[in-house]
């Protein structure tokens, strides 16, 4: 019967019942002090009461030596192991194609400090638990663009999100646009499971592919679309106008998000659509995503063991020996 503690296993742990006798047997030895060293009687202590040689002083060294050698020798005699745990991890991946909206109103501030940072720093947080997937990046606002094919390379992913702003493309709102170019991306993939997962904060006013046709084509290529409107109920802090230093207006003005086309696309695709009013809802939204698009693996696990006997058995020995000549030059009594 093995005793693990931790990543060390004893294969014989009954040896370590002997530490209970080190108390006892340091006990023993106090209490038969006199019968091995010879007591002097003296009429009065005070001329030598402070008066410590070094050899006085390095006494208890003597006692921390021995103790420390028997321990490390019962432990020794219980034959520690190390377990050395391999894994080997065959996981059938899901290839994900990220859709972010980057049309100005995703500065509106409605979320902390805006949409766009809100749904970056989602998305990120949505890559690095994912790590068996391989991700695409497609962003789009009057246009589309492909930042990142399909890759296993997380954190170009990451750094790419990371990277992501307004006025990078033409402004506007060009739904189908963005899903087409995810569609394209993703239509060759011997995947498994292929998703797409398409956020927006607005209603589709650009692009020459309307969106349903583009849920069409993802739904011949057995592409699942998961949309997420983002934006509060009512009104929000938004850009409402550009100065010509190309700095943004802000003003109050009412959210429109087109829910209806999204639902449908979704539905026509087998996915969800979801709406994020806060950080948080968002947040909710990629955890559930999560755990609807499991990754199947298969884990396989192989442990090896290191014997760590041999260099404590070594070591104690090493301690006692070290109190042995001590004990008999520096460290000397006399009887």
């Amino acid at each position: 019967m093995k005793l693990t503690i931790g990543s060390i296993a004893f294969v014989s742990p009954w040896y370590l019942l002997l530490l209970l006798l080190l108390p006892l047997i340091y006990y023993w030895l106090r209490s038969n002090r006199s019968k091995y060293y010879t007591q002097l009687t003296l009429s009065s202590l005070t001329p030598v009461r402070d008066v410590r040689g070094w050899r006085e002083r390095l006494m208890p060294l003597r006692q921390t030596l021995w103790a420390g050698g028997l321990i490390l020798l019962i432990l020794a005699l219980a034959r520690p192991q190390r377990t050395l745990q391999e894994e080997e991890v065959k996981a059938e991946g899901i290839d994900i194609t990220l859709v972010m909206d980057l049309s100005s109103s995703m500065l509106a501030k409605d979320f902390q400090p805006d949409r766009l940072e809100a749904s970056k720093a989602v998305a990120i947080e949505f890559v690095d638990k994912r790590p068996y997937d391989r991700f695409g990046l497609v962003v789009f606002s009057g246009e589309s663009y492909t930042m990142s094919p399909l890759t296993m390379d997380h954190q170009v992913i990451q750094e790419l999100l990371s990277g992501l702003q307004c006025g990078l493309l033409d402004d506007g709102t060009a739904i189908g646009m963005g899903l087409a170019s995810a569609v394209n991306r993703l239509k060759e993939s011997k995947a498994k499971s292929k998703v797409i997962i398409l956020l927006t904060d607005g209603v589709n006013n650009r692009g020459y592919i309307q969106p349903m046709q583009a849920a069409e084509i993802a739904k011949q290529f057995n592409i699942k679309v998961y949309t997420i409107g983002v934006g509060t109920a009512g009104e929000a802090l938004t850009p409402v106008s550009r100065r010509s230093d190309g700095q943004y207006v802000f003003g109050y003005a009412n959210v429109e998000i087109d829910e209806n086309l999204l639902k449908q696309i979704a539905g026509e695709t087998g996915g969800q659509y979801f709406r994020a009013l806060n950080e948080t809802g968002l947040r909710s939204i990629y955890d559930e995503i999560d755990q609807l698009e499991k990754t199947e693996m298969e884990v396989t696990v192989f442990k090896r063991y290191k014997d760590l006997y041999r260099s404590l058995a070594w070591a104690g020995l090493a301690l006692l020996l070290i109190e042995f000549l001590l004990g008999n030059t520096l460290l000397k009594t006399l009887p």
